[in-house]
């Protein structure tokens, strides 16, 4: 132990597990035991002569200046808690016992290292807080958030992103992002070459370190992107696919990941992978509920609601709108000749061609089969309806070709108006759909106007 010679010197708190310690009253070390080394990695000759605030976790800072002032009162501690960063750079928490000798003028401090413990404890307080978020999160991207702030009380994590896979598509996204460097990559293969891309192919948590990063690239192959100090990536299993990975990346000297940091990451990420997973299949089944699983257009019940919503807000306003009803001329025959496949492809491409015909804040739905509705909100005249519906009339029937097949399809439309025509949405649904059939009876491949007179509610 290398002391201070004003200072006694027993050779004994040497062989001790906890750091024992001498301080003048500017927080600078006068005698340290060797333990030192093994809490803090610094040895006993490092530390004579540095301030504890030197070592300390600046966010730990403030709060300790206030214990000390009270410890150097003459209030001894027996049990305050600090965090210190370790010689390699991971965090060492110390529970302290200190007490301050006014006739010697400095301050005793006995140092237990309690990194294991609070490791334990901050693993099962993330538990919770995962599976918490996973249930009062409205939606993915808040699951993202609040799960970097959890890991934020872990580990340090100013740079960390999700990634996703999603192997119908081979695209590898990321959805949450937060660097200080570089920006969100844009979707990728998995055979993009990116060390994310390497953690979900071999489903294994992956630690580069200045130390170990030339070999463990050259076991890997080229790697693209940034390369950081250090970087973390755990995968993301839900049962037996690896649907992600948690990335923590670290561009500093000061902050350096470890092999527990590694265990630790991997915990959690097993508790995200399945709180993602939950909240995906909860999306999908309102999804599948609200909208029709061909053509991703909203169904009959989400249509209806989406034009409540507008008619209460064109009577509050005087506002006028319009809902077009169309079904495909010849799709049976189509279904008949080609196959339902090919029928299939079909009512897809209508879909997209029919968005292609309205603005943003219009929608198109199916309603069942080969009918479909469209809803122009806010319209100034009967005029705008028309020419919605002659645009589609021109756009789907133009030829579709199929696998090396052209098919030829034309629409019938019916419109209908409010207030001309109906005040309600099943009122205005209806004769759409009547003056459709007008359509259809006359020849199809033409639209044609409501010419009920208005209903009351």
């Amino acid at each position: 132990m290398t002391s201070n010679p004003h200072l006694p010197h027993d050779k004994l708190l040497d062989l001790l597990l906890d750091v024992v310690c001498v301080v003048d009253i500017e927080g600078r070390f006068l005698s340290v035991s060797a333990a030192s080394e093994r809490v803090f990695g610094f040895r006993p000759d490092e530390m004579i002569g540095r301030t504890a605030y030197d070592m300390m976790h600046p966010d730990d800072r403030d709060a300790s200046r206030e214990i000390i002032q009270r410890i150097n009162s003459g209030e001894p501690s027996h049990d305050h808690e600090n965090r210190y960063i370790h010689k390699d750079g991971h965090i060492v928490h110390i529970m302290w016992s200190a007490q301050w000798l006014e006739t010697e003028q400095v301050r005793v401090g006995v140092a237990r290292d309690i990194t294991r413990r609070k490791r334990a404890e901050a693993m099962q307080a993330a538990l919770y807080s995962i599976s918490e978020a996973a249930h009062s999160t409205a939606d993915l991207q808040t699951l993202y958030a609040r799960t970097h702030e959890i890991i934020r009380q872990l580990l340090p994590a100013d740079n960390f992103f999700v990634a996703l896979y999603d192997t119908a598509q081979d695209e590898l996204s990321f959805p949450y992002y937060v660097d200080q460097f570089d920006t969100p990559p844009p979707p990728q293969p998995l055979a993009s070459g990116t060390l994310s891309a390497e953690v979900i192919r071999c489903g294994k948590a992956l630690l580069l370190t200045p130390e170990t990063a030339s070999h463990r690239l050259t076991q890997i192959g080229t790697a693209t992107g940034k390369h950081s100090l250090d970087w973390l990536g755990v995968p993301l299993i839900a049962g037996a696919d690896t649907i992600g990975a948690l990335v923590l990346q670290s561009y500093s000297g000061a902050v350096r990941y470890s092999e527990q940091d590694k265990e630790l990451l991997q915990f959690v990420s097993s508790q995200v992978a399945t709180a993602i997973e939950r909240k995906r299949t909860h999306a999908r089944l309102e999804f599948l509920a609200r909208y029709d699983h061909l053509t991703e257009l909203p169904n009959r019940a989400l249509f209806l609601d989406r034009l409540q919503s507008a008619l209460q807000r064109a009577q509050k306003d005087a506002l006028r709108l319009a809902v077009l009803y169309l079904d495909i001329d010849n799709f049976k025959q189509i279904n008949d000749t080609f196959g339902h496949a090919t029928g299939d492809q079909l009512l897809r491409e209508v879909a997209r061609r029919l968005k292609h015909c309205v603005r943003e804040s219009d929608t198109v739905g199916r309603l069942g089969g080969d009918e479909f509705a469209i809803l122009l909100d806010n319209i100034s005249k009967r005029e705008d309806a028309i020419l919605v519906a002659e645009k589609i009339l021109v756009s789907l029937s133009d030829p579709y070709v199929f696998d090396g097949k052209t098919l030829i399809s034309t629409p019938s439309l019916g419109i209908a108006l409010y207030p001309e025509h109906g005040l309600n949405e099943l009122q205005l649904v209806a004769l759409a759909d009547e003056a459709m059939y007008i359509s259809k009876r006359n020849g199809g491949k033409r639209y044609s106007l409501a010419d009920s007179p208005t209903v009351a509610n």
